[in-house]
């Protein structure tokens, strides 16, 4: 059984949220909201709870860092919103910081990848 700290690359986290069965990826909207790359819902901040945020940074440039939000909507589906952030930042639409910010946290990690 994998250990807290072993989890260290974005690839092996990405693969164990999978095989636990997060697998909507989450993407900004024109319109201010998020919406599942695969099924098309529509959410907004308080459709959804971060259950678990993993920041990564790239081995030989610091600058190369990612940012994963595992996310639950209220039905409980379960889902993902990747962003590369600093210098890199994937979301450059008006208001995706301010969305996530208005997300509620509850951390769930032991459940998410250990259970």
């Amino acid at each position: 059984m994998e250990k807290p700290g072993e989890m260290t690359t974005l690839t092996r986290v990405l693969q164990r949220l999978h095989e636990k069965g997060f697998d909507h990826e989450l993407k900004m909207s024109d319109n201010g909201s998020m919406q599942s790359a695969d099924t098309q819902k529509v959410y907004h901040p308080e459709d959804l709870l971060i259950i678990k945020t993993y920041r990564f940074e790239g081995e030989s440039d610091p600058s190369d860092s990612s940012i994963l939000y595992v996310m639950e909507d209220k039905e409980g589906n379960k889902g993902f919103v990747l962003d590369a952030y600093g210098v890199y930042s994937t979301h450059e639409e008006s208001g995706f910081d301010e969305f996530i910010h208005q997300i509620k946290v509850e951390d769930r990690e032991e459940q998410i990848l250990f259970g």
